[in-house]
């Protein structure tokens, strides 16, 4: 399972705010030079929110996201996956999970960018919208077990990771 019900419904509802995942374009300089340096057959925004990152690269790219309409179909595998602001938001209890499914559908490379504080947001049941707040220590682990970790950038309380599929040559 990738998201509750319950969850679902919270974010279901955050999304119909004016600004709740409106800022997936926030690294569409750094998705743009991976993929001059990659060129990837596919891409994928996991977790696209409202789709800001293809609007601002005006390049095909699949986009998923549970909590979104017409976006909540589950994504076939790309060559480049995009998941950023997005593994903070995972129930703790499910990123395992979701963590596999990343790795599944990574077929070269993950970038990903993982906040390390608490949200601004607040959640309608009271908990604080980034349910995981850990470190670069704890992802590491969970990241490592998963792909080969190629860069990481930290910036102030937020990661930035370039991670490459274990299958990719």
């Amino acid at each position: 399972m990738l998201i509750s019900e319950a969850y679902l419904s919270l974010n279901e509802n955050l999304h119909k705010s004016d600004n709740y995942g409106s800022k997936g374009d926030k690294w569409s300089s750094k998705v743009k030079e991976l993929i001059e340096s990659l060129q990837p057959s596919s891409i994928l925004d996991y977790g696209c929110g409202k789709g800001a990152l293809a609007r601002a690269l005006q390049v095909k790219i699949a986009e998923y996201d549970p909590a979104i309409e017409g976006k909540q179909s589950l994504p076939s595998p790309a060559s480049l996956v995009i998941c950023t602001d997005v593994l903070e938001h995972i129930e703790p209890e499910l990123l395992n999970d979701v963590l596999d499914h990343l790795e599944e559908l990574t077929q070269i490379a993950l970038f990903a960018v993982i906040c390390t504080r608490p949200a601004k947001k607040v959640l309608a049941d009271g908990r604080n919208a980034h349910l995981i707040v850990e470190d670069w220590s704890f992802w590491e682990k969970q990241l490592s077990k998963r792909f080969k970790i190629k860069d990481v950038k930290i910036h102030g309380k937020e990661l930035e990771v370039l991670l490459f599929s274990r299958r990719s040559a």
